[in-house]
């Protein structure tokens, strides 16, 4: 399975979300391959820190962009049973080829009107995309929300999603916890960290139990 994670917009939490998944995944058993679009490289760094610490089980990391793209992704997922992919904040070609070859692409969105104004564009490269993958799902997941139950924000993302036919919102919100930060130094997803985060991880196992159901 390819698993696009990406979206337009930055700081909305794509890393933590492709590299959290990833690690969940492969204590599941499965052979994970996690390919890093970002020019930043965190992703890239996250596996490269895991590997230097001898975390198991292993995730295989790879940074690949421009020409070839389609078909060196394609080659890849025959040879793992799932694909991670960890699309850069930005309008790239990578992204728009990543939409034609995934099976599921999730779009995490910050509940800011800033994020709110790209679900237009994002909906848009969907309508496009499916008349060449018309087996792709679309999953937005609420991400970075606050823990304050007062802040509403959450609730207006929700709504704003309501007029966008092709985007299917996730009933997962993860909400910003220190403990999506606390285990990157050491290359370790939330699940992996002792002492556990219970709310965090029942926030992700939603997700994963969407994607993988």
């Amino acid at each position: 399975m390819i698993i696009l994670v990406g979206g337009e917009k930055g700081g909305t939490g794509k890393t933590t979300l492709s590299t959290n998944l990833s690690a969940m995944r492969a204590n599941a058993g499965k052979d994970v391959l996690l390919v890093d679009t970002d020019q930043q490289s965190s992703a890239a760094y996250w596996c490269g820190t895991r590997d230097e610490n001898k975390i198991q089980p292993r995730i295989s990391c790879v940074q690949y962009f421009g020409k070839g793209f389609v078909g060196q992704i394609k080659d890849l997922s025959r040879r793992y049973d799932d694909v991670f992919i960890d699309a850069g904040g930005r309008d790239s070609t990578e992204l728009r080829d990543s939409f034609l070859i995934s099976d599921l692409v999730v779009i995490p969105l910050s509940p800011s009107q800033y994020d709110i104004w790209t679900l237009s564009r994002m909906h848009d490269l969907v309508e496009k995309s499916t008349g060449f993958n018309q087996e792709l799902r679309v999953l937005i997941v609420i991400n970075r929300a606050s823990s304050n139950p007062a802040i509403k924000e959450s609730a207006d993302a929700k709504k704003a999603l309501e007029e966008f036919g092709h985007l299917i919102l996730s009933k997962a919100v993860i909400k910003d916890r220190i403990a999506f930060r606390k285990g990157v130094p050491n290359g370790l997803g939330v699940t992996e960290q002792t002492p556990i985060d219970e709310k965090a991880v029942s926030e992700l196992a939603v997700l994963y139990s969407e994607i993988f159901p």
